[in-house]
């Protein structure tokens, strides 16, 4: 049998950059690939208040309107066999929100769906990226979906 794992988070931001919908990517300092925020719930803390602090760990985004997105990003991690399941968070920036890193990535970028689907090394990421582009900028998402974050 391979164990499931869900003690992780991950949140796509968006924000109109220069008057384009435009999605956040950033560069891992380890390995060097394209991703966009994600981390591991920490106890006593829900899966959308995991999202609020990591965006302001990895980004000092403060995050005022949150969705969540109804898909998962889902793969096996050979390496400890394991099968993740990471439930997927939108974060609705303002206009051209201002990003600045911390030490886990060393540069960003604000990406239409082709540029991030072309960046990103993994399959899951782009199928999530167009999830996210279908259901929240070439339509408005459902406001069932809008996270209370009270």
């Amino acid at each position: 049998m391979i164990p499931l794992n869900s003690s992780v988070v991950s949140g796509v931001a968006l924000s109109k950059v220069d008057g384009e919908v435009k999605m956040l990517l950033m560069k891992r300092t380890k390995g060097g690939f394209w991703c966009h925020v994600a981390g591991s719930i920490e106890e006593g803390e829900t899966g959308w208040q995991t999202i609020i602090r990591e965006f302001h760990e990895e980004t000092e985004i403060g995050v005022t309107e949150l969705y969540n997105a109804q898909c998962f990003e889902q793969f096996y991690e050979a390496n400890l066999n394991i099968i993740e399941i990471i439930p997927v968070f939108v974060v609705q920036c303002p206009l051209n929100q201002a990003v600045s890193l911390n030490s886990e990535h060393t540069e960003y970028r604000w990406c239409t769906l082709d540029e991030a689907k072309a960046l990103v090394s993994f399959p899951g990421q782009r199928d999530v990226y167009d999830h996210i582009w279908a259901n929240f900028v070439l339509s408005e998402p459902s406001s069932l979906l809008k996270v209370n974050i009270g």
